[in-house]
């Protein structure tokens, strides 16, 4: 994902979905695929591989996401109570003066120890919560991390600096309006049971909004870093749907 060390800071500044929905497709280029590869992503991995299978549809025969449901689902995950507490780091993110920033970046990115405990409450992330910390120990590729949060919001943020970030996604207009539509090609969506970002029992909604053929599976006592805390029966679950 850009912005993640060693994935260099990009040059336009751009963070929004369409941005990394262009990515994507250009990964699936640069490195030769086809028509039968299949696209699998996790959290903001999963919100591009959305939006990138639907749209380069041809790319793409089938499609793995994980711990987040499409955007259709959004109006269901913003109007909980409960769910609108869990997403506390979303408008804290997404604060225009970049005090976040400083937040995160305190006391050894504590905040980051906190987040992963309450989104995969009972598991040790061990070395997996070093090598995010890793990524982001550059000011830059912390700044990079959060902005896709700012990009996120930027609908709000006040005049010149809308304008600017509006000014760089006319560049990922077309990339960015697929973002929002339903990707055409079966698609297998897994869900920790203990997800502590996003609660199952909303984004069980997720399955009615996918392509037909699609499946939802919920990985149970797993978090929302459920291909970490259950490799062999996450793995099994996409092997099975890509193989089939």
């Amino acid at each position: 994902m850009r912005g993640y060390a060693p994935s260099a800071v990009p040059a336009d500044g751009a963070y929004q979905l369409g941005a990394l929905v262009a990515d994507a497709v250009a990964l699936h280029q640069v490195l030769g695929g086809d028509g039968d590869a299949v696209l699998i992503g996790h959290d903001w991995g999963a919100e591009a591989a959305y939006g990138a299978a639907a749209y380069a549809p041809d790319r793409w025969r089938r499609v793995v996401t994980l711990a987040v449901p499409p955007q259709a689902l959004d109006p269901v995950l913003f109007s909980n109570y409960e769910q609108l507490k869990r997403f506390f780091y979303l408008f804290m993110f997404r604060d225009p003066l970049g005090s976040a920033d400083a937040v995160v970046a305190r006391d050894g990115m504590s905040f980051l120890d906190k987040l992963w405990l309450d989104w995969s409450p009972g598991y040790q992330p061990g070395g997996h919560l070093a090598q995010v910390k890793e990524c982001l120990r550059e000011p830059a590729n912390l700044a990079a991390a959060i902005g896709y949060y700012r990009a996120a919001g930027v609908s709000d943020a006040p005049g010149a600096a809308a304008g600017a970030a509006g000014a760089v996604a006319s560049r990922y207009a077309a990339e960015q309006q697929a973002a929002g539509l339903q990707a055409p090609q079966p698609t297998l969506y897994l869900h920790g049971a203990a997800d502590g970002c996003i609660g199952v029992e909303l984004a069980r909604g997720a399955e009615r909004l996918l392509a037909p053929s699609s499946r939802m599976v919920v990985i149970e006592e797993a978090g929302h870093f459920l291909h970490l805390e259950k490799p062999a029966e996450v793995n099994e679950h996409i092997l099975a749907w890509v193989s089939s």
